[in-house]
């Protein structure tokens, strides 16, 4: 038995340290300041009535976001991502001076600047050499997820906020 007990605890030493690994913060992520409020049931918002709708929002308060992707996960869960490629954010601009957003085509979330792909699930980035998803970033030390606002919604009311 004692044998058994050491074992398990030398398997769970290099998890423990594996799950201490420090991820910086995103340097890219927008200080903007959103909150705000929107009701997802209503017509205006009718993309987000059904599970797995997603739709593009501003903030009504100006601030450096490029806008908000919210994606409704379930009848009472709602995930927002900023439209803000989190690598390498400024690396394009069209011909107005505007930098890229990042569009959906479900499942995916695209920087078609930086060829990356980012799953609208948990926001996490796609790397699939077979379908040709490899970022140009791809050898970089970090490569960072979606950037993510909290959500909270009552039945009636969704506030998206940081």
């Amino acid at each position: 038995m004692k044998r058994i007990f050491k074992y398990m605890i030398l398997a769970l030493v290099p998890v423990l340290f594996y799950g201490c690994r420090q991820i910086p913060e995103n340097p890219n992520a927008p200080h903007a300041y959103i909150n705000f409020t929107i009701y997802p049931n209503t017509i205006r918002y009718q993309e987000l009535n059904v599970v797995s709708g997603w739709m593009y929002l501003t903030s009504e308060v100006e601030s450096s976001s490029r806008g908000i992707i919210v994606y409704r996960m379930s009848q009472d869960e709602f995930l927002a991502f900023d439209r803000l490629p989190p690598n390498y954010p400024n690396a394009c601009t069209d011909s107005h001076g505007n930098t890229t957003r990042l569009v959906v085509d479900f499942p995916f979330v695209i920087d078609h600047c930086n060829n990356a792909y980012y799953n609208i699930l948990n926001g996490e980035i796609i790397i699939d050499e077979e379908h040709d998803m490899v970022p140009n970033f791809v050898g970089d030390e970090y490569i960072f997820p979606l950037i993510q606002y909290h959500t909270t919604y009552d039945g009636s009311r969704l506030t998206i906020y940081n």
